[in-house]
């Protein structure tokens, strides 16, 4: 089931060591800034990358892009795939924490 969260939600999660960060926009986008850790999986070729980095379908993944548009859309398609615990938080333009340059 497709759950969106709070930029607060995610940063706990984060800090649980628990969560695998996942960004959805394309590697151009990385300079506006990304959240350490993430690993990047570009919506344009999402099916392909997302069963290779992503292999655990019982892992906690957090997804974000840029706006939330994009991770919603990654969220249901690796729910859609069997994977049982995928969190949306939206945009990084709503993320409040730190980011790398």
């Amino acid at each position: 089931m497709y759950k969106k969260i709070k930029p607060a939600e995610a940063k706990a999660l984060m800090d649980t060591g628990k969560a695998i960060v996942v960004d959805v926009r394309e590697p151009e986008e990385m300079s506006e800034g990304y959240i350490d850790g993430s690993i990047i999986v570009p919506l344009s070729n999402f099916e392909v990358e997302a069963d290779e980095k992503l292999k655990d379908k019982d892992a906690m993944y957090l997804l974000y892009c840029r706006s939330g548009r994009r991770s919603a859309i990654a969220a249901k398609m690796l729910l859609d795939k069997g994977y049982s615990n995928v969190l949306d938080f939206g945009g990084i333009i709503d993320w409040p924490f730190e980011t790398v340059m």
